[in-house]
């Protein structure tokens, strides 16, 4: 069969109809059927400490941040390593130990978290992510969390798998 009557990208894209078969199916994926849930989370008053264990033990490089059932922040793996003192190696295990421990969730979370909604599309998700340079998005209806969508979850959707 000549590739004469498709365009000059047809070898890189494939026919014209399964471009756009693949993007209205794209289209119609939504949030909710990617995204991770129930969501593990932190709280506000939890230590540094706490966090880099969770972060650690669980193998996650985000926890969404919540108080009294409102997501409230976000804390990532770099947040927690960002907030230790710079000249780590010169310090006492203890003294680590402690400014660890003083230090909350709280006061180094990122408030101003970019979320996205259950009903919104993987395309939009995918958006989200790349513009603001992030590799999770809180899933919120009005201001409750209500599931995570992550980098990892988004391949999956993209590659059909579980």
């Amino acid at each position: 069969m000549s590739n004469a009557s498709y365009p000059p990208n047809y070898a890189r894209y494939g026919p014209p109809n399964v471009c756009e078969r693949e993007r209205d199916e794209d289209a119609r994926m939504t949030v909710a059927d990617w995204m991770t849930t129930p969501v593990m989370t932190l709280k506000p008053h939890d230590s540094l400490w706490h966090a880099h264990e969770r972060l650690a033990k669980y193998r996650i490089n985000q926890f969404p941040v919540v108080h009294e059932g409102k997501l409230v922040g976000i804390i990532t793996d770099r947040d927690v390593r960002d907030a230790y003192p710079s000249g780590l190696k010169h310090l006492r295990s203890e003294d680590i130990e402690e400014f660890a421990e003083a230090c909350t969730v709280g006061q180094i979370m990122t408030r101003a978290v970019v979320t996205i909604s259950a009903q919104a599309t993987i395309r939009e998700a995918a958006r989200r992510l790349r513009h603001h340079r992030i590799g999770a998005l809180p899933v919120v209806d009005g201001d409750k969390l209500v599931g995570i969508l992550t980098r990892s979850d988004l391949l999956a959707a993209l590659l059909g798998e579980r």
